[in-house]
């Protein structure tokens, strides 16, 4: 039988963090207050569940896992499909609560500046989810990191790229964040910007991290044989 806590551990927090994040936007605050409210509720759901499911909450995270090979294939399809249900959920409850919210807010939905083009809006997406994925894996997969403080750099990652890049293209960095509040409003414009850019930038600081910076422990046989010619 398939233990569903890791899943149920993503849905839970990937719904806190679009319900938190985008609801801050509704709720009227400004780009400080939003960028906080991302950056700790994404820091509280790692410290909540990353002994459960590794508090990947991010399609985008869990696919630079994947090609890194730290997560399977199956389990990493099922741990997207529980991030964007917990997100569209977040949506619809959004939609229920923040029924005075003007129109043109769209539940929180990410969308590109004014003058930001598609291609840029790739781009930036890209940047700002390489920084994340980067700390990611620096502060929380390198066993060599600081124990304990992993969520806390995460967090702050987070609310800095959304400082930003908010005004740029909304600072989804995660396709489930924009999925959520996109499903419920029914507003698609630009969506795969919030899905090429995360999962490309996403990757390429997997890749980097894993490959150049990550120290390889050496297999046993290996690690015997070097121990006995000391």
């Amino acid at each position: 039988m398939t233990d569903i806590r890791p899943y149920l551990a993503e849905a839970i927090a990937t719904f806190a963090l679009v319900f938190i994040g985008a609801g801050a936007i509704l709720a009227g605050n400004d780009l400080v207050g939003v960028a906080l409210a991302h950056g700790l509720v994404l820091m509280a759901m790692i410290y909540a569940i990353a002994h459960v499911s590794g508090a990947h909450i991010n399609p985008a995270v869990t696919i630079s896992m994947l090609v890194t090979r730290n997560i399977g294939a199956a389990k990493a399809v099922l741990y997207i499909i529980s991030q964007l249900i917990g997100a569209g959920v977040a949506g619809f409850f959004l939609k229920a609560i923040f029924t005075g919210a003007p129109a043109s807010l769209n539940l929180g939905a990410t969308a590109l500046g004014s003058g930001v083009s598609f291609g840029t809006g790739i781009l930036v997406e890209a940047i700002l989810t390489f920084f994340l994925v980067f700390v990611i894996f620096g502060a929380a997969v390198d066993k060599r990191a600081p124990a304990g403080f992993y969520g806390l750099a995460i967090g702050l990652v987070l609310t800095l790229d959304i400082l930003t890049g908010g005004p740029l293209t909304g600072a989804a960095m995660n396709p489930a964040r924009a999925f959520g509040p996109a499903l419920a409003a029914g507003f698609w414009a630009n969506h795969l910007v919030y899905w090429i850019g995360p999962i490309v930038g996403g990757i390429v600081a997997a890749l980097i991290y894993n490959g150049l910076l990550l120290e390889k422990q050496a297999s046993f046989p290996a690690a015997a044989a070097k121990k006995g010619r000391k």
